[in-house]
């Protein structure tokens, strides 16, 4: 192998020698016994190859073997028109092969030519046409497959590089085949030509010549001819199938006689068809030994099949139980239980209906509004949400998870509906008195049958699939600040980016790092307040993340430029009544602020926060006497501080600042907060 290249190139110019100079007869019986071998070499390579490419050099070695062939008929043909013997090899042939009789031997001969050219040749040189254009149609949307899996990761830029090059080796060969395949036909024309050339020739020199008979000249060289092209056409028969074989080749993970094998024998009903069919035959005029014998031999394929199959179900089992207890058994496979689910929904195995498709269950369906909704009214992606049966669950209990603790849960009546009164229901219906999950509302789960005569009334009448998932909806609302960790927010950042990427550049990481953003996005989703306007929220952020880092302070800036979407979310109208606090009151806040390096927090005197929170509490009920939403109406510095004094009373209750209401609202204060 180490001078190969030399020996190749010195084979190639022997060739070309081959044609010009002759050689002794000892010399070609050896070299048209090399051309036999090496024809045999190449078709048992194309068999025993999994794929095309494995094979690159295939259209280089046809160009080589077929000047092989032509500078061999070259040498046979100076030897029988000159001497009127071809050597031991073409003797053999035309004595042996075709039993010294040249009729016979011509039409063996004509009928090699027509398999070749008409047959093998043909249809090689059509698969190798439609599958260097198919390949060159596929190259760009290949192409754009590995630059997706290189964008997203999937491969390192040496297997992206790797797989351009296999793209490029294909498009290559297959459109090498297609010219080489020409090479194959040009042959089998050239040996049909050669041979009428010998008959012809030989006939008349054997004749003027050397004074042969006609009938003497016309055995002669008759059988020579004959017997050089059927040296000549045999290989080139073989490379021809070869051809046939690599042009169709799939890619597979084995060798052509592994996939004959396994696919033409794998199902057993079908061997006992075959052998049905053929006793059938064998009752029939026709011979009946052959069918019979055949009929018992796809007999027993089939019933060694249908044992093989057996054998490696059991096997296959016992596999996947030895390598299920493996991993089991292995340290590593603790780290999948770890991961926690951001939101689960368990359910007992009386819910299961509601969220199987299959029994008509819609549950998975809600789940993607859930989403769509999330992502309109709060601007998070939630997370999926995994589901799961539980049965230790009752069997109509559902309980909802929050990163693997449990927040929630209900129960609900299979077959029954919901109805609830929204204050102005009249008349009594029949049903089971329950509490509606999400809101705590008083409500009844009725039969079908009631759920007309309710909706008559006035109540309102869900499904119990619509409670389920009315109730995780607001869990998730209630939790998204604990929902949108630093890979939401990146997400977040990257969509905005495709439209703001100057924002994004400047903002981050130059004037804030991304957990102080997560940290502020928090704080806006914990009041309920939605960070779909990121623009906004990011342009605020670049604006005074270079006065502040304290992330309490930059969300309080924020929500004063969201003044407008605050205003729309809780006040309904031109006018609102709140509750005001005491300008003392505010001023001892202001003074009990702490500022460290990490933040501020509010350091209120406990006797002072305790007559705050009970004298807020009768404010909130007289508010609410008159059947007004109770909102508390702040000045900015004071309004986060004093929100998470109050959460310690309501979490729901709302708490805005002056800059936070639109300027064409009025305000009316109905009540004042003192100390």
């Amino acid at each position: 192998m180490k001078f190969g290249d030399i020996v190749v190139s010195l084979a190639v110019i022997a060739v070309i020698i081959i044609i010009i100079m002759p050689i002794p007869l000892i010399v070609v019986d050896i070299l048209l016994s090399l051309n036999i071998s090496l024809s045999m070499l190449i078709l048992l390579i194309a068999i025993y190859n999994k794929e095309p490419l494995e094979f690159a050099v295939f259209p280089s070695m046809l160009l080589l073997t077929t000047l092989f062939r032509l500078s061999l008929n070259i040498s046979t043909t100076r030897y029988i028109l000159s001497k009127g013997n071809a050597g031991a090899v073409i003797e053999a042939f035309g004595q042996f092969v075709v039993g010294g009789n040249a009729v016979v031997g011509f039409i063996i001969f004509l009928i090699i030519i027509i398999i070749q050219f008409m047959v093998i040749t043909k249809g090689a040189e059509r698969v190798s046409e439609v599958a260097a254009r198919f390949t060159l149609d596929a190259m760009p949307g290949k192409q754009m497959a590995i630059d997706a899996d290189l964008n997203s990761g999937l491969i390192t830029e040496a297997e992206a590089r790797e797989r351009r090059m296999r793209i490029q080796n294909e498009a290559d060969f297959y459109g090498a085949m297609d010219g080489a395949s020409k090479f194959v036909k040009g042959d089998a024309i050239a040996g049909i030509i050669i041979t009428i050339i010998n008959i012809t020739a030989g006939f008349v020199l054997g004749m003027l010549g050397k004074g042969l008979s006609f009938m003497e000249a016309l055995q002669k060289y008759t059988l020579l001819t004959v017997g050089d092209g059927l040296v000549s056409q045999i290989p080139a028969l073989l490379i021809s199938t070869a051809t046939g074989i690599v042009v169709t080749r799939a890619a597979s993970d084995s060798d052509l006689g592994n996939d004959v094998i396994k696919q033409l024998f794998r199902q057993p009903k079908i061997m006992f068809i075959i052998a049905g069919v053929l006793l059938f035959l064998g009752l029939t005029p026709l011979p009946d030994l052959p069918y019979f014998l055949l009929s018992g031999v796809f007999v027993y394929l089939g019933f060694m099949l249908k044992k093989s199959i057996q054998e490696s179900i059991v096997e296959e089992e016992e596999v996947h139980q030895d390598t299920e207890a493996e991993d089991i058994r292995k340290p590593e496979n603790v780290l999948p239980l770890l991961q926690v689910d951001p939101i689960e929904l368990e359910f007992g195995y009386g819910i299961i209906p509601l969220a199987d498709p299959n029994q008509g269950g819609d549950l998975f369906d809600r789940l993607v509004m859930i989403r769509r909704q999330c992502a309109l009214e709060l601007g998070i992606i939630v997370p999926m949400i995994r589901l799961r049966d539980n049965i230790q669950l009752e069997s109509n209990q559902y309980v909802i998870k929050i990163k693997g603790i449990d927040v929630a849960a209900g129960n609900i009546v299979f077959d029954h509906y919901l109805a609830m009164n929204p204050g102005t229901a009249e008349g009594d219906i029949s049903g089971i008195d329950t509490v509606e999950p999400a809101f705590g509302l008083p409500a009844k789960w009725i039969q079908e049958d009631e759920r007309e005569k309710a909706e008559i009334f006035g109540y309102t009448v869900v499904d119990p699939s619509s409670v389920i998932s009315t109730h995780l909806t607001e869990i998730i609302k209630r939790h998204a600040h604990e929902l949108l960790g630093r890979q939401e927010v990146k997400s977040l950042l990257d969509n905005v980016k495709e439209h703001n990427e100057a924002l994004i550049d400047e903002l981050v990481p130059k004037i804030m790092s991304l957990g102080e953003i997560q940290k502020v996005l928090s704080n806006l989703l914990r009041e309920g307040i939605s960070i779909r306007d990121m623009v906004t929220i990011l342009e605020t952020l670049a604006d005074y993340g270079t006065i502040t880092r304290d992330t309490e302070m930059l969300t309080e800036y924020v929500r004063q430029s969201l003044s407008r979407a605050i205003t729309k979310q809780f006040i309904d109208g031109d006018h609102v009544k709140v509750i005001t606090l005491d300008q003392s009151l505010e001023q001892t806040i202001m003074e009990s602020i702490q500022q460290t390096e990490h933040g501020s927090y509010l350091n209120l005197d406990p006797n002072i926060a305790q007559a705050v929170l009970n004298n807020l509490a009768t404010q909130i009920e007289k508010l609410m006497s008159v059947g007004e939403q109770p909102i508390i109406l702040t000045s900015p510095i004071v309004r986060g501080y004093f929100k998470k004094l109050t959460e310690q009373l309501t979490p729901e209750l709302i708490v805005l600042s002056y800059n936070e209401i639109d300027s064409k609202i009025e305000v009316q204060s109905i009540g004042v907060v003192s100390a």
